[in-house]
Order: C-alpha cells, then sequence, then structure tokens
C-alpha cells in the first residue's frame, strides 16, 4: 500500500481469531493425516478470520470492497465516481459479547469518512476511533479530489 491509497479494516474480535486460527489447523492437519473432508474446518476457519473493508487508490481514482484473508486483500477495482464532498461523522460501535450465558454489550466512539455522489449515493472511506486521524484523512482525500469536507461531527454540520 502506498501513501495514495487509503485502506480500512474492520478488526476481527481476538477469540473469534484465535478460534478460527485453530479450525483452519485443525482441518489442514485432519486431511494430511485422515481424510480431505476435514478441509471443511480450513474453510470454516478462513471464514471466521475473514475482515471486511475497502480500498481507495486517490491516485488513479479507483475504489474496491475488500475481504480480507491472512494479509489477502480480494475485491474488483470499480472507477470513483465523480465526488462531491467527503463527511466526516461520529457515531457508535457497539459489539455483543456472549459467554458462558452472560451476555454484554460495549459501546466505543468511531469516526467515519464517506465520499457522496450523486447528491445521496456514498461510498464508506474509511472509519477509524481517532478524530485527528479522521480529520487528516479527510483532508487528504478533499486535496487530491478538490472537494469540500463535511463534518458532522457535532450536531449541527459545518463545511471545513
Amino acid at each position: 500500500m502506498n501513501n495514495t491509497t487509503l485502506q480500512h479494516l474492520r478488526k476481527v474480535p481476538t477469540m473469534k481469531l484465535i478460534f478460527g486460527l485453530v479450525l483452519f489447523f485443525l482441518g489442514i492437519v485432519g486431511a494430511l493425516t485422515n481424510n480431505v473432508f476435514n478441509l471443511v474446518l480450513s474453510g470454516i476457519g478462513v471464514f471466521l478470520m475473514q475482515r471486511e473493508g475497502s480500498q481507495i487508490d486517490l491516485a488513479s481514482k479507483r475504489y474496491r470492497e475488500i475481504r480480507s484473508i491472512m494479509g489477502i486483500n480480494i475485491g474488483k477495482w470499480k472507477d470513483l465516481p465523480n465526488v462531491e464532498y467527503v463527511t466526516v461523522f461520529k457515531t457508535n460501535e457497539s459489539k455483543r459479547v456472549q459467554a458462558m450465558g452472560a451476555s454484554t454489550n460495549f459501546s466505543n466512539q468511531i469516526f467515519k469518512l464517506n465520499l457522496f455522489y450523486n447528491k445521496n449515493k456514498k461510498i464508506e472511506a474509511y472509519i477509524t476511533d481517532d478524530f485527528n486521524d479522521a480529520f487528516e484523512n479527510a483532508k487528504y482525500i478533499a486535496q487530491v479530489l478538490n472537494i469540500k469536507i463535511l463534518d458532522a461531527t457535532e450536531r449541527e454540520s459545518k463545511w471545513i
């Protein structure tokens, strides 16, 4: 990835990642020593380790929605439409954790950057939990694409 490419991937919970790795390796070992059908376990493990996100290449003005499996990004590049503006907005990301019959919800604040085109269509460009990182990337995108930034982190949105 170079400095003209902006990428974000959603995080996989640690326990899900560990469980995926264990299933992946159990499937491989089982296929080599016992039965090829054990590769199904490896497939389930890969599915659990999968991360989703997006990648935007500002130099060639292309983007893609990606699935990342063990560091390998898969997705088809598309031409970036005529982007009108970039928004930075604050939201909460909720996660539900269950263990031994008990469950709880965790919520943390995140900042999303969306590229808007055709009045109301959007491309999710970036997600971060750092306010400064969000605005640095928004300013970079705005500069490269020659568009404005809409700050929607407060109740009253304002153009920058």
